[in-house]
């Protein structure tokens, strides 16, 4: 039987932890991902504002995926070319944790090796290599981009500016091959979602 709480009728009772919990954790993920305006504001903190929302959701996102190899004591996300967006993750991640494991943030050059690392953002003009791309695959990296053609390239997630808000996009075929398991919740707020075949 459902039960019927005032204002959310059809419910089913979740185990410890709770309904309450976990409908406040989506409703802030819903909240974060729908209302994160990065459009004009005066005295042109725009690309401020930008690099710090898509600093956040690189933290939001650590929640939502299932990583393949054995857990540690740290999630280690690292930034390529986007040294602002580093500063802002390690600010906004630091004595924070995902599940049991800290975060990590790491600032890698082109050319750097890749071990380690459980998310890797690819800011801006940088580039990851093709033979990059497949050793952090192979690793079970997630890459994230912000490029036009981002999941054509091979990225796992890619950031948009749509109507001027930071969206982004989702490439399932890539995190298979990454064997990286994302959240339906995630793939739920996407603004797109790259199916296999697409």
């Amino acid at each position: 039987m459902l039960s019927a709480t005032p204002g959310l009728i059809g419910l089913p009772p979740l185990a410890a932890g709770g309904w309450r919990t976990r409908l406040l954790a989506l409703a802030t993920l819903l909240f974060a991902f729908s209302c994160l305006a990065v459009g004009s504001q005066q005295g042109g903190s725009t690309p401020l504002l930008e690099r710090s929302v898509k600093a956040a959701f690189l933290y939001k996102f650590l929640g939502y995926m299932e990583f393949p190899t054995a857990p540690g004591p740290s999630l280690v996300v690292g930034v390529l070319g986007a040294d602002d967006v580093a500063a802002e993750l390690a600010q906004i991640t630091s004595g924070r944790s995902v599940g049991n494991r800290s975060i990590s943030v790491r600032k890698v050059g082109e050319g750097d090796a890749l071990g380690g690392l459980n998310l890797l953002f690819v800011g801006g003009d940088a580039s990851l290599a093709e033979a990059a791309l497949h050793t952090a695959e192979k690793n079970g990296t997630v890459v994230v981009t912000e490029q036009l053609n981002g999941l054509q390239n091979g990225s796992v997630i890619n950031f948009r500016l749509v109507d001027e808000r930071v969206r982004f996009e989702v490439s399932l075929p890539a995190a298979e091959r990454c064997n990286v398991r994302l959240s339906s919740r995630l793939l739920s707020v996407a603004y797109f979602v790259q199916k296999g075949g697409q």
